[in-house]
């Protein structure tokens, strides 16, 4: 594993094989390339990619307005500079939004594409709640470690104390001006894709007890992308990922050794 810093700002780990496409893993808002390490650590004959997104981690954020597109051009200047023609795209939570927007801009960069834990078509119910959450931590200028509570199960934070400590570190450690230009993009995301550019095979997925990213929205999602696969996390919740990590890894495993 090397580490580094891109020519425009960018902090990201790489582990690079020989003829290997790499996969690239986009994190969730307020977290960093760190949730990925379950990833990291099981795709250790892959060359794997994760980064930092604008404004959070080590990455640098100098725009005051930003978009979708932004995150999408951080990632191909990433991976232009890395010279990796061809890439596995992993998104978690707004990185699945990212890596939907990447999708629709470079197609053609895509091996496959990986879509976890992503939200389409929020109820009013379900706007009204983010809306709500997004408004308290305006207000208080703090992240509210009750995220925790949505993302993980009880029996888990309460068997991995470690988990919680490292996932509460790394939310207290925001710059929280950078947080809330993402997190308002995140709980305003209008679904507006061009989802007919998204032409490469897909894997959709989501834990069983995602309040956030339902699997509701996944069955949608996987009506709407052509060469698209559904595929739920038994028992996980929002950070699957870490909580139900093998099953995770298994699963984007198969979908991208299928694809290569």
């Amino acid at each position: 594993m090397t580490t580094g810093t891109s020519a425009s700002g960018t902090f990201y780990i790489l582990n690079q094989k020989e003829q290997s496409i790499p996969i690239v893993f986009i994190h969730g808002v307020g977290l960093s390339y760190e949730i990925w390490q379950p990833q990291l650590d099981f795709f250790t004959n892959y060359s794997t990619l994760a980064y930092d997104i604008l404004g959070h981690g080590k990455s640098s954020l100098k725009k005051q307005n930003i978009s979708f597109d932004d995150f999408s051009d951080q990632l191909i200047k990433l991976i232009d500079e890395l010279n990796f023609q061809k890439i596995h795209l992993v998104g978690f939570s707004i990185g699945s939004l990212i890596a939907r927007n990447f999708a629709t801009k470079f197609n053609d960069r895509l091996q496959s594409l990986v879509l976890l834990g992503s939200i389409y078509k929020r109820t009013e119910q379900q706007q009204k709640i983010v809306n709500e959450r997004f408004n308290q931590a305006k207000k208080e200028l703090k992240l509210s470690k009750l995220a925790l509570k949505r993302w993980f199960t009880d029996k888990y934070l309460e068997n991995n104390p470690d988990t919680y400590n490292k996932i509460s570190s790394i939310l207290s450690s925001n710059n929280m001006a950078n947080f809330i230009k993402v997190y308002e993009l995140f709980v305003n995301h209008k679904n507006d894709e061009d989802f007919e550019k998204i032409t490469v095979n897909t894997l959709i997925t989501t834990g069983e007890n995602d309040i956030g990213s339902t699997i509701e929205m996944s069955q949608e999602l996987n009506k709407i992308i052509k060469n698209s696969q559904l595929k739920i996390i038994k028992n996980g919740k929002h950070l699957c990922g870490i909580e139900c990590a093998d099953d995770v890894n298994l699963t984007i495993k198969n979908f991208i050794d299928s694809n290569e």
